[in-house]
């Protein structure tokens, strides 16, 4: 709420008036409230570590000068720019088109060597609230990281983006680095404002609507792995729908077997890609849990919320809370998994 609206309003406010006045028109005082709202999404707070768009260009050349115009995109010359100009770092992120727990997670992959994702995002950060601090090589653990990243972006941009992936599209499948290197030079030879493209790629992430979209279409794939392994095994289950109430349960889980009259396990589907997500989607999982440990009848609480134990139910979760966190960005199935 703004002070013109609040200014201009007619009706008073619930914190103009008495409480009694309030009680005595509790309806119209809340169409008063909702009326007033709006969204304020055209301005945004800039927050510590924003990147300005100059700070963001002189990165971009620094890099740009240092590898020929990309046509030396190699571990040693970018890591060497990286170095004397740290902001390069953050232009490599971008170019790539991830996020730091996403550079991360694939450097970890492909490297050998571990990144952490809070490791990647306190290097991310301190980089930005300190772009041209040289930096100097330690040989340390940290050092290790960021020539392991530089590396792994390095080998990514000059692969480009696989074909032939049938009802996906690749991250890389960007006009700059869908044939890499090939796709990346001429957009700087052929006088396109790059660093700026770039610079609201940084601002925007490249696929997030996308992603957005099709969140739910992630958390179905995990889904028909688990209903095909039951249907294969003869498991008699009951697969809830999306936001479906089951009476005994508060929230219902994706999965009951064999239904909800004689609930004996419960499955709860959960995909995870960064360590933030896994711990936020590993309360449900200890939610489940805490509704089997309680004795019928008598209910307990997570976080505020009221559990209310149906008989019968197998704590099928006790002690998965740590390891669904060691295996947040991968979750198994027999000998199927779901993508990270």
């Amino acid at each position: 709420m703004t002070r013109e609206t609040w200014k201009h309003h007619s009706m008073p406010f619930p914190f103009e008036v008495s409480f009694e006045a309030v009680e005595a028109d509790l309806d119209t005082f809340v169409d008063a409230v909702f009326g007033s709202l709006h969204s304020d999404f055209l301005t945004m707070p800039k927050g510590e570590g924003f990147v300005e768009y100059p700070v963001f260009e002189r990165g971009y050349e620094v890099l740009k000068r240092a590898t020929r115009g990309f046509r030396d995109l190699t571990p040693e010359t970018v890591i060497d720019a990286v170095y004397k100009a740290p902001i390069a770092f953050i232009v490599l992120r971008t170019i790539l088109g991830f996020t730091p727990p996403e550079w991360a997670e694939v450097t970890s992959r492909r490297s050998g060597v571990t990144v952490p994702q809070n490791a990647a995002r306190t290097l991310d950060r301190a980089v930005r609230k300190q772009p041209f601090r040289q930096l100097t090589p330690s040989g340390g653990g940290t050092d290790r990281r960021l020539r392991a990243l530089v590396a792994v972006a390095c080998q990514l941009l000059a692969e480009g983006a696989p074909g032939n992936l049938s009802g996906l599209i690749h991250r890389l499948d960007k006009a700059d680095t869908r044939h890499g290197l090939g796709s990346l030079r001429p957009l700087t030879d052929l006088g396109v404002p790059y660093a700026m493209v770039l610079y609201e790629r940084l601002l925007g992430r490249p696929f997030a609507g996308h992603r957005d979209s099709v969140s739910e279409l992630i958390g179905d794939m995990l889904e028909i792995e688990i209903e095909t392994v039951l249907t294969d095994a003869g498991v008699t289950f009951r697969k809830t729908g999306r936001a479906e109430r089951v009476a005994g349960f508060d929230q219902a889980p994706d999965f009951i077997v064999p239904d909800e009259f004689n609930p004996r396990v419960v499955i709860e589907a959960k995909i995870a890609e960064d360590d933030g997500t896994a711990r936020d989607k590993v309360t449900r999982v200890q939610h489940l849990g805490n509704l089997a440990r309680a004795p019928p009848g008598r209910s307990t609480s997570v976080r505020g919320r009221r559990l209310h134990s149906r008989p019968g139910l197998q704590d099928s979760t006790r002690g998965h809370e740590e390891t669904a966190a060691r295996h947040q960005r991968q979750v198994h199935l027999g000998s199927r998994s779901s993508p990270a």
